[in-house]
């Protein structure tokens, strides 16, 4: 782990990808009983297990995009194709020895372990909306989608990962000025923003154009990006309850992105009771 700031970004790109990166502990002893039987491993169930944890996830993604060769005319974008194309032995041998997150943060301030796990279950909350708001507008691919969101604040959680008082440092000055933007912040104690880490990130480990465009909010004006971006959105503005002030904008845009009023909105969060004509259904979010 590291206690100070690195001098540039790719100082930051080097050491990441020199590092075995940490996995959820419950990502490893899943895959470990899965190992047990691999006779009975079905790829679609190891692939939602992946799909609950962000760094798994880059993990595989990194692995498989160099078997892709020449053959393939697209990049793998699921994690189900993913774990299908490198067989499910050869998956099993080379994730055989993962390094949990609460292993490396032994010894470490425990607000840091608290903070990297609120982080992570901030983006499987994300990658839950993304994937639901997908079906919704029948996107045609609706796990791309929802890989973006989870993966949409890796660098986040990388950083907290391997330099935690850093990211403490940050979450304290974002408490000491409750106006001061989340970027700013970072810049104040990294010299540039988790976001500057994430898209170097994913050119150099070569992951799909896809799912890097899915990614970067510069792209707002797809509506797949702005599923992935207001799923993100939400996800961190309803991290601590359902009062944060930013809460209203989000109902309404995620309202115009569905098609159906920030009543309805909140309605399928479960926040306000469902119209009877649709208590019965099997529509939510």
């Amino acid at each position: 782990m590291i206690d100070h700031p690195l001098p540039d970004i790719d100082s930051w790109v080097l050491f990441f990808s020199n590092n075995t990166l940490p996995v959820l502990r419950v990502t490893k002893r899943r895959i470990s009983e899965m190992r047990q039987n691999l006779d009975r491993v079905d790829a679609r169930e190891l692939a939602r297990v992946i799909l609950q944890d962000p760094i798994m996830t880059v993990r595989v993604l990194a692995y498989i995009q160099p078997m892709r060769g020449r053959s393939l005319q697209h990049d793998i974008t699921t994690i189900a194709s993913a774990v299908m194309m490198a067989g499910i032995e050869p998956f099993f041998k080379r994730f055989d020895e993962l390094l949990t997150i609460e292993d490396q943060l032994k010894g470490a301030d425990t607000h840091a372990l608290l903070g990297i796990l609120q982080i992570s279950r901030r983006a499987q909350r994300a990658a839950d909306y993304a994937q639901e708001w997908a079906i919704w507008r029948h996107d045609i691919n609706m796990e791309e989608v929802r890989i973006a969101a989870l993966l949409h604040d890796l660098a986040e959680i990388l950083v907290w990962c391997s330099a935690p008082a850093l990211g403490l440092d940050i979450l304290a000055r974002q408490k000491a000025q409750p106006t001061l933007r989340s970027a700013e912040a970072q810049r104040q104690v990294l010299g540039l923003t988790f976001q500057d880490i994430q898209l170097e990130l994913c050119r150099v480990w070569h992951l799909p154009e896809l799912l890097l465009r899915l990614i970067d909010d510069d792209h707002l004006g797809n509506p797949r990006v702005q599923n992935v971006a207001l799923a993100v959105r939400l996800a961190r503005h309803s991290a601590h309850g359902w009062e944060d002030p930013a809460l209203p904008d989000d109902y309404k845009d995620i309202g115009q992105l569905l098609n159906i009023t920030p009543e309805a909105v909140r309605q399928r969060l479960g926040l306000e009771p469902m119209p009877a004509r649709e208590a019965d259904g099997n529509d939510g979010l």
